[in-house]
């Protein structure tokens, strides 16, 4: 019986996804960064936009291996993130401008990331994008 040929993916650590995995890095670092300041010395001012801060870098770090990998296991991981990210960010964005005094201080995905030039907003569309595009060879 003759086996059927495996679908060969584009790896999502090469070309474009170089890039991709780089500003995911410079994020991680960004978010951990300030999520770490706020939570160690003014944790009780706002500890929701601390810890969803924190939450995000989190994603930040996850996703970047998950892409940098570049198997199924972290095609897989990365997905995960991405829609995560992408949930959090717009989920995050409406409740800060619908009701401001949710978040006492600005969360990494407040105003959908306004205050990294909404970097936050666009960076999962972009990895999802990249996981799509690299998901196999056209036969």
């Amino acid at each position: 019986m003759a086996e059927a040929p495996a679908v060969e993916r584009k790896r999502t650590n090469s070309g474009p996804g170089r890039l991709l995995i780089a500003v995911y890095l410079l994020f991680a670092i960004a978010a951990t960064s300030r999520a770490g300041l706020q939570i160690a010395t003014k944790f009780d001012e706002a500890p929701v936009a601390y810890l969803l801060s924190a939450l995000a870098a989190a994603i930040y770090i996850v996703a970047a291996v998950g892409l940098a990998r570049a198997g199924a296991a972290g095609r897989r991981v990365a997905l995960a993130c991405c829609t995560v990210e992408l949930a959090g960010v717009v989920g995050v964005g409406v409740l800060s401008l619908v009701d401001p005094d949710l978040f006492p201080d600005e969360t990494v995905w407040s105003e959908f990331g306004s205050g990294y030039g909404y970097v936050p907003l666009v960076l999962p569309v972009l990895g999802l994008l990249w996981l799509w595009r690299t998901r196999h060879d056209p036969a």
